[in-house]
């Protein structure tokens, strides 16, 4: 019976030889690993496991990668780390839009992914632990018709609750909690992702927009979230 105790991954990967390396490294790091390698087993595994994390090749055979992503992202927060040899900034775009917590680019060493999947799940584990700790006024942050409910997780603008991801609600929260501070990509990337961005800047600017496409009345005329060209983005209050 497996510990429950044990971060359990999921591995859909189709090319069995990167899958089982993969497979080695994390459980050598001491998760428990499960692998399918075709789309169709892998969205019935992903949907009905339980699961820590889902670490998820986009070309499959069968379902894609990214419908996978999508149909799992549906009823499910856990992180999902994109694996792809396709390099165009496109690809990871559409991947980080459609709810990826991340996305490596093929070939990349087993090693850098046990250290992605440690901090995917050490961010995720701090973010769902409850906070008793904190003064209930804490918990709730108003401004301008928005409502950000922390210990839920909810959002709400003039009343009517917007779906953030995970990722979405952490983005927004800490800009919300530092109102009128300019942040570069590179800090909001680290802060948010816990890692150095490695060439990953797309994933802020890509969750920037779909915040502002749930929260804004007119994402082209954002009035929360503000670009500073060539600097970052703030929260204005």
């Amino acid at each position: 019976m497996p510990d429950s105790n044990v971060d359990r991954i999921l591995i859909i990967e189709d090319d069995e030889a990167i899958a089982e390396l993969e497979r080695d490294y994390l459980e050598l790091s001491g998760f428990s690993v499960n692998i399918c390698t075709n789309g169709n087993d892998g969205l019935q595994e992903g949907l009905r496991g339980d699961y820590s994390l889902v670490i998820l090749d986009v070309m499959l055979p069968g379902v894609d990668g990214y419908d996978i992503l999508r149909q799992i992202r549906q009823i499910k927060d856990i992180p999902i780390i994109m694996v792809s040899a396709k390099k165009e900034d496109v690809d990871k775009i559409h991947a980080l839009g459609l709810g990826a917590d991340d996305y490596m680019t093929k070939p990349f060493s087993p090693s850098e992914l046990t250290a992605r999947v440690r901090a995917h799940l050490s961010r995720y584990d701090r973010l769902t632990s409850g906070r008793e700790e904190l003064p209930a006024r804490d918990h709730v942050l108003e401004i301008r018709g928005l409502r950000i409910e922390k210990e839920s997780r909810r959002v709400y603008v003039d009343g009517k609750e917007k779906n953030l991801t995970t990722k979405e609600f952490d983005l927004l929260t800490f800009l919300a909690e530092h109102p009128n501070r300019v942040f570069s990509k590179e800090e909001l990337f680290k802060q948010i992702w816990g890692m150095d961005s490695i060439g990953d800047i797309a994933t802020v600017t890509v969750h920037i927009r779909k915040i502002r496409e749930k929260i804004e009345f007119d994402s082209a005329k954002p009035q929360y979230i503000e670009t500073r060209w060539g600097v970052g983005y703030s929260f204005r209050v």
